[in-house]
């Protein structure tokens, strides 16, 4: 009840349109159904500040950005403030929790003596993740595609007779890029290391080792903790 009378306060006091109210809606829903899933009960009233830090983990975990995880705090700032106008508690759970940083990426821009350095003598591990943490880089320089065209990659999308990688950019307009022998030894023994070491998956062509899609957050980690390692500029990440 507490949660439907926050939102026909939307609707019908601060005349709020419906599509406004039901992001506001599904916003909470989804803690709600976080906390199910985590605890088996929910109760708005009994948040705690520690529930949200893990619901924000959570959704950048699944790849959610740092705009879209502040716009969900917002919605709940703005349901606690209602709670306790209304008197029905006088916590709101919010109060010390800092919504995540917007990242600002940048282009990568490195001299070929640079990548070459990078690629020739970091140490990347052994298994699956080093393999895959080393082609993420192989592609980014070999193809000069998008991060979110790389993480949207699916296997089908990988064309090993015609050399070819069919990537799905804004506005879903789709593009082939073409691809040499060094990257398809590369793409091959990743699969074959891949499906070895992580049998049940997705159908991303990049996975994480729960065999689920690579987000945003993880690649962009990944590619600026490697270039680091020989680029000169103070930001770095993939664009």
């Amino acid at each position: 009840m507490l949660i439907e009378s926050f939102l026909d306060y939307l609707q019908y006091e601060r005349n709020y349109s419906e599509k406004t109210v039901l992001a506001y809606g599904e916003d909470i829903m989804q803690l709600q159904e976080f906390a199910q899933e985590e605890y088996g009960k929910f109760n708005p009233l009994e948040v705690e500040a520690e529930l949200i830090r893990e619901w924000i983990v959570s959704l950048m975990d699944k790849g959610y950005t740092s705009t879209s995880v502040n716009r969900k705090l917002s919605s709940l700032r703005t349901f606690y403030k209602y709670l306790i106008r209304q008197g029905k508690t006088t916590i709101d759970p919010l109060r010390k929790i800092k919504g995540p940083k917007n990242k600002k990426p940048l282009p990568v821009f490195l001299k070929e003596n640079e990548m070459n350095r990078l690629l020739d003598d970091t140490d990347f591990g052994e298994g699956f993740k080093g393999c895959r943490d080393r082609l993420v880089i192989e592609v980014f320089y070999a193809t000069g595609m998008r991060l979110s065209e790389l993480i949207g990659l699916d296997d089908k999308d990988v064309d090993f007779s015609a050399s070819l990688l069919k990537v799905t950019g804004k506005r879903n307009k789709q593009r082939l890029i073409p691809f040499g022998d060094e990257l398809r030894e590369l793409m091959l023994e990743y699969i074959n290391v891949r499906n070895e070491t992580i049998p049940e998956r997705s159908e991303a062509f990049f996975i994480r080792e729960n065999g689920e899609r690579l987000n945003k957050n993880l690649v962009y980690n990944l590619v600026k903790r490697n270039l680091s390692k020989v680029a000169t500029l103070k930001k770095r990440s993939p664009h």
